[in-house]
Parts: C-alpha cells; structure tokens; sequence
C-alpha cells in the first residue's frame, strides 16, 4: 500500500467513525430503513404518554418513507385494543401489565419485568395474533399518591397504612380516581382486596386525569389520588407516591405492539426502527417529556419531534 492510498484509507475511516457517532441513540436512523411501500395506521390512547409515544411513532414511520395515518388519541384503553384486534390501526404502544391483567384476564402479575414481557408477548400472540416488539426500560405504574403536607397528618406511608386510617379515621380516607381505574382488577376495586379495605361510601370521586392531580394537590376533595408513576405532576405539584409495600401493581413496561399480519409483511423494518427507539425510553427521559406536555403546555408531536432528533432517530 502506497502512501497516497493509506492517507485515502484514513480518511474513510475517520469518515466513518464520524458518521456512526452522529446517531447519538444507539440505533439507527429510522431514515436508513425503507418502509416507502408501506400503508400503515397508527393509534395510542388519549393520555399525554400515549400522545407523545403515539407521535414518534409515527413520525418515525413517515422518517423511513411510511405512507402513515394518524390515529393517535383514541379514546382509553378498550378503545385501543378493539381497535388494533380489530384491524383499524396496524399498531400502538401497550403496556405489559395491561395485556396481562385487563387484556388477557389473569389474575395475578408476574413481578419480574422480564418474565411479565415474555408471558405477555407470548399469550397475546397465541390468543390474538399480536406481536409485541422489544419493550422500553421504563415502568408506568400505578401508584396513589399524597400531597406532602397532609402525608404526615393522616400518618399513611405505605398502601397497608390505608387499612387504618379507614377503620380509625375514616373521614380523612377520601381518594380521586379516572373512572377506568374505578373499574379495573389491576385498579381500586383488586388494590382494596390485596390490602383488605375498602374506601368508605361516597369518598371516592371520580375525575379525568388532569384534575385528579389537581384535586389532590389542593386536598379538595380528596387526600389520595391515582397516578401514573412517570407522570410530570407528580415532581412539579409536590406530591408523594405511597409505597406499594405489597407489590400489587404490576410492571406496565410499553412496548409497540403490531397486527401479525402487518409484523408478517414488515418485521425486519419496524424491529430495526423501534427496537433502538424502546431502549432509549427510559424513566427520565420518560418522565421529562411528559412534563414539558403536562406542566410546560407544549404539544406532545414538537416533544416526540425533539426526542427522535435529540436522538438521532430522524435526520
């Protein structure tokens, strides 16, 4: 090898080097993929999660040539499903715990998140012909959760405590709830039997999401209230997320769950595309975006836009 041709062997791999240090998320672009023969749908559920994984999503999709349409926010859970079992979406992000319990019908969680993936993914696929891609870190439980300065006063720091506070105090065990949790085995009704309470007649108030945050923060009318565990509020209202001493709720890990017949015709492509994008989900960065939708007012597509090229998913 001469010298000319080594310096021109240098410089391609300098150039490469830089070129694979510009992805910055540990994948690739979702642009090196070509998914331009491909008509797909896109849903999620209504809440500000579902919004902001919904739109990286689909935006992701279009990046790599997708003809995609836009079915993000749809209404809650059941909605979703119907639709995806159904054939009106192609796919959206569902969690594992969800599948588990309320989709599937068991019973009992599965605590490790490994373990409650493989069941999940393997049971959805058998039943319904759903395939579930590699899952995000991050775990969006549920949790009831106190504002600070009435923590102390009502002496309840783990889920058991409730127990108490209802036999000796029940004026004070009031809870704010989403009218889907009031419903769920994985919500209120399965938390009061694992725990062996139950909320006195009247005290439970149901809400939408935004303002169960808001009530409990000002302690009108409830003391207790639902959260998401990577919900925004939670940090910036000042609330506090009891313990789950028993560990009732179970692990809801998101992943992109797709139609087989959709996986059958585009796997290769949508692994390559989102198995990359579930892994940088982490709780922090989770959690900050959800923030800058719920606390800051911005829209959840600029803040799907800015991970996907804060990221390097999108070019």
């Amino acid at each position: 090898m001469n010298r000319a041709v080594f310096r021109m062997v240098g410089v391609l791999v300098v150039a490469a080097m830089v070129a694979v240090g510009c992805g910055g998320g540990g994948g690739g672009a979702s642009g090196d993929v070509d998914l331009s023969d491909a008509d797909l749908v896109v849903g999620s559920k209504d809440f500000t999660e579902q919004l902001i994984l919904g739109y990286i999503t689909l935006q992701a999709l279009e990046n790599a040539g997708a003809n995609v349409e836009d079915q993000v926010g749809l209404a809650g859970t059941d909605a979703a499903r119907q639709a995806l079992v159904g054939g009106d979406i192609d796919m959206y992000w569902e969690y594992t715990g969800t599948i588990w319990i309320n989709h599937l019908g068991n019973t009992k969680p599965i605590p490790d998140s490994k373990k409650q993936y493989e069941a999940a993914a393997k049971a959805d696929m058998e039943q319904e012909n759903l395939k579930l891609l590699e899952p995000a870190p991050f775990n969006n439980t549920y949790a009831l959760a106190i504002r600070e300065e009435a923590a102390e006063d009502v002496g309840v720091e783990k889920l058991s405590d409730l127990k108490t506070l209802v036999e000796e105090n029940p004026d004070e065990a009031t809870v704010c709830v989403e009218s889907e949790f009031n419903s769920r085995d994985d919500g209120l009704p399965g938390l009061e039997k694992e725990y062996g309470f139950q909320f006195p007649k009247g005290n439970v108030a149901l809400f939408d999401t935004g303002t169960v945050y808001q009530r409990t923060d000002k302690g009108d009318p409830c003391n207790f209230g639902e959260v998401f565990t990577t919900d925004g509020r939670i940090e910036a209202l000042g609330l506090t997320a009891i313990e789950d001493d028993k560990n009732f709720f179970p692990k809801y890990n998101p992943a992109l769950e797709v139609r087989k017949e959709t996986f059958d015709q585009y796997g290769p492509q949508l692994e390559e595309i989102f198995t990359p994008i579930a892994k940088a989900l982490d709780a922090k960065t989770m959690t900050e975006m959800n923030a800058r939708v719920d606390v800051d007012g911005e829209l959840p597509e600029d803040v799907a836009e800015d991970f996907l090229s804060e990221k390097g998913f999108v070019e």
